[in-house]
């Protein structure tokens, strides 16, 4: 494939933390932007992120590299009075600023776009928020866990009856709006192009959770009747529903009425096909319970390997439900760089998970490891035309701090 690199040249700014706003900027990174990481002297929060339970534990800063690579790191106390002009040159020098500082806070700091725009009229102005612009909430501080599976519908639906909420899996909200803002900075970037004017363009936790949980939440808006949590003894539908081999592997399947006489003598029950329980949907639907206990008797007598070759010869839709150990063996990661090299990490950071979008034709950039705190900042000021006793003096006053050792 060609490296073209599609968005070479495009100036990236990320004032962001923790995941969402520096996920996206990750991703254009991955298509050849330059992207300059702006971290308060003590470092992003997320640079600790890995040390918080139940995060999996390790020696090495795994999630900081995962969601910073490829990108310069520049350390610079916002407070400060001297650090409005290293803002300036930066909103200046950018085609993009990334931002999910809360509004309270960025008014007080002078970063609104109102606050900037001014010094950059093709800027766009990237704001990702936990509960969106407007409302009763909209200042109130979130995170994936409270904005986007709470609040949106998620948390509630992704349990099974008379089980209670549980905790969801760590930054999968934060990745998916990561790609929402990803998508609104690229639409604003094409307007850019037709008009020649930036844009503020936000998006939140909420707006990406409730998309998510979309389907769900426009059934409510159209008053439907909901089926009861969950109940894998007893589903609306055996054929949609999760089982568990002989080696203790489970899977879901997931069969249109089609593939029913196809299941029934995969699993060597072609007396199904005329029992009456079972004769069409509605009344397996009836049956339920009664069809998923024999179906939990089959599925139970041979391994996952064996059900892997009925399943594909039949060409039934399954899906065999692997814990992270198991992801990172699969052929299809590495086969579709969805796990790629990352260079220069150390320790046993050898890999890490590429950004969902491909271009075909088009080679990412390398991922590189992320920066240590503060580790290009005086080659950034450099770059902003600030002259040697200018840094040294936004170094004295502690506006920039010197830079810190290199590991995250």
């Amino acid at each position: 494939m060609a490296n073209d690199n599609i968005f070479s040249g495009l100036k990236v700014v990320d004032l962001a933390s923790f995941i969402a706003g520096p996920g996206a900027a990750v991703i254009l990174s991955d298509f050849g932007a330059e992207v300059i990481k702006v971290e308060p002297p003590t470092g992003d929060t997320w640079r600790i992120g890995y040390k918080i339970p139940p995060q999996p534990r390790a020696k090495d800063n795994y999630p900081w590299h995962l969601n910073n690579r490829n990108k310069r790191g520049l350390a610079l106390d916002l407070k400060s009075p001297e650090a409005k002009e290293v803002v300036r040159r930066l909103v200046e020098w950018a085609d993009v600023l990334i931002v999910n500082t809360p509004h309270p806070a960025r008014e007080k700091l002078k970063l609104g776009y109102d606050d900037v725009a001014q010094w950059n009229p093709r800027l766009i102005y990237a704001d990702v928020t936990g509960y969106g612009d407007n409302g009763p909430d909209a200042q109130l501080p979130g995170f994936d866990i409270t904005a986007y599976w709470a609040r949106s519908g998620l948390l509630s639906l992704t349990r099974d009856a008379g089980a209670p909420p549980t905790l969801p899996v760590a930054g999968s909200g934060d990745h998916g709006t990561a790609v929402s803002l990803y998508s609104a900075i690229v639409t604003a970037l094409y307007r850019r192009e037709r008009t020649g004017k930036g844009s503020y363009v936000t998006t939140s936790l909420l707006a990406s959770g409730v998309w998510a949980c979309a389907v769900s939440v426009q059934a409510a808006l159209c008053d439907a009747s909901f089926y009861p949590l969950h109940d894998r003894a007893s589903p609306p539908n055996a054929t949609f529903n999760v089982y568990r081999a002989a080696d203790d592997s489970w899977f879901v399947i997931v069969l249109t009425p089609d593939k029913w006489p196809a299941l029934a003598n995969g699993i060597g029950r072609p007396d199904l096909l005329t029992d009456d329980r079972f004769a069409d949907g509605a009344k397996q639907a009836v049956n339920s319970a009664a069809l998923t206990a024999i179906l939990d008797q089959a599925f139970a007598a041979q391994p996952m390997a064996h059900w892997h070759e009925i399943f594909e010869q039949a060409h039934l839709t399954f899906g065999v439900v692997q814990a992270p150990g198991d992801v990172i063996k699969d052929p299809q990661l590495k086969a579709n760089d969805i796990v790629v090299p990352l260079d220069g990490a150390g320790g046993n950071i050898e890999f890490t998970i590429g950004s969902p979008l491909q271009i075909h034709g088009v080679a990412k950039v390398p991922a590189k490891r992320a920066p240590g705190l503060g580790e290009h900042s005086e080659e950034i000021l450099t770059q902003l035309g600030f002259s040697t006793p200018e840094i040294a003096g936004l170094q004295a006053s502690g506006t920039v701090p010197k830079a810190a050792q290199r590991a995250a």
